[in-house]
């Protein structure tokens, strides 16, 4: 018969199992999807924002796809902090940033492999019968991304590492009390520089000067981003407390409330 202090120890190995896995495959997979620009307006059947910012520029929702997993990162990078502390926190984004610039190697040795010439004959013809370099057009999808990669890692890490600290802050603040606060507070605080850091990194920093976006542009699509991100954040407030329920029946509420202590003992600075 396993001792308590040995059941405990598995289910909470168990539990960082779990939320490490839809964590590192929430970020992979929105990564890859990132290169697909979608139209918020037009999937909610509604008229185009066409917000005016910073000047001259009109924009509207058209957000990369990986927002629609983002969420779910945030989300559980805030469980993590939660019952695992900054410790935890930092282990997995330093392996999540760590297995997303391998899948990008990998991807990018894949699209140089020299195609088989019946794929491409075989795949190389649209619905409506016309033919299409499908090669051209997996390099177009796939490459697309790597080209903001380092921008987006950076980001990743820097929202990750500022997100933890604040949440570890808020939670000295209220106690074992607000989870919504210490939560939707410090995505809220960590996106708002996410947002811009990736695009400054990518499409100015990066760059070459014939297509390097200017700065007001940053600010513009950064902002439309960032939006989207806060109310994504409040949206998504009441599936916290889902996953807290859910992990607090399965650990027990006295052993549930010793790792949120000891989460929070441990966390008290930056890095």
């Amino acid at each position: 018969m396993n001792s308590p202090s040995l059941d405990l120890q598995t289910k909470k190995t168990n539990l960082f199992l779990v939320l490490a896995g839809i964590f590192i495959a929430s970020a992979i997979v929105a990564e890859l999807v990132g290169v697909k620009i979608f139209s918020a307006e037009k999937a909610l059947g509604i008229s185009p924002a066409q917000i005016h910012l910073f000047g001259d520029f009109i924009l509207d929702f058209n957000l990369t796809a990986g927002v629609i997993l983002w969420p779910i990162v945030f989300l559980t990078s805030d469980i993590i902090n939660e019952y695992f502390g900054k410790a935890g926190v930092k282990k997995i984004s330093y392996l999540t940033a760590a297995l997303i610039s391998v899948a990008f190697i990998a991807i990018y040795l894949i699209t140089i492999l020299p195609p088989a010439d019946f794929w491409l004959d075989v795949n190389g013809i649209d619905p409506s019968g016309k033919p299409f370099n499908i090669d051209y057009a997996f390099k177009a999808i796939f490459q697309q991304g790597l080209g903001i990669i380092l921008g987006s890692l950076i980001a990743f890490l820097i929202g990750q590492l500022l997100d933890v600290f604040i949440f570890q802050k808020l939670r000295k603040w209220t106690g074992s009390k607000m989870i919504w606060l210490r939560a939707t507070g410090s995505t809220l605080v960590s996106q708002l520089i996410d947002s811009y850091v990736v695009l400054f990194i990518a499409f100015y920093l990066l760059s070459p000067p014939n297509t390097q976006w200017p700065l007001a542009q940053i600010m513009a699509v950064g902002t439309i981003n960032y939006i989207y991100k806060f109310f994504v954040a409040i949206i998504l407030t009441p599936l916290l407390y889902v996953g807290h329920h859910i992990i607090d029946k399965y650990l027990g509420k006295e052993n549930a409330e010793r790792l949120t202590t000891e989460a929070a003992a441990s966390s008290k600075s930056l890095i």
